[in-house]
């Protein structure tokens, strides 16, 4: 793997990890209603499954296992924009902050299609 491969690896690791971090910290300054308590358990584990499995990925065995992989951290954070938009907000500056890990779970869902476009053209 060229250096600029591994460098575009590293940061969408960390961008992974970043995510989920955010998730988390924007997760406790929510109110603690009933129901943001259960989809938070929700969008926990799915924001930090996205991270998890691109780092699978990029320890697989196969370039199966890599697609397969890619396509788990695709729906991941696919699912992971849709508790997000289902969390209660109680202030405009967590709506900011809800919209903002929104857009960046979209963005993650476009990037792995990317990879597995560019992976699996068929």
């Amino acid at each position: 793997m060229t250096e600029i491969q591994n460098s575009k690896r590293f940061d969408l690791e960390e961008r992974t990890f970043n995510f989920t971090k955010s998730v988390i910290g924007w997760i406790n300054k929510l109110p603690k209603s009933l129901a943001n308590i259960e989809i938070s358990k929700q969008v926990i584990r799915s924001a930090g499954s996205v991270g998890a499995n691109y780092i699978e990925a990029n320890e697989s065995l196969s370039k199966k296992d890599f697609v397969m992989r890619i396509k788990i951290c695709r729906k991941e954070a696919k699912e992971s924009r849709y508790w997000l938009k289902l969390l209660n907000c109680n202030t405009k500056e967590l709506e900011t902050e809800q919209m903002k890990l929104i857009q960046e779970s979209y963005e993650l869902m476009k990037i792995f299609g990317a990879i597995l476009q560019k992976t699996n053209p068929n």
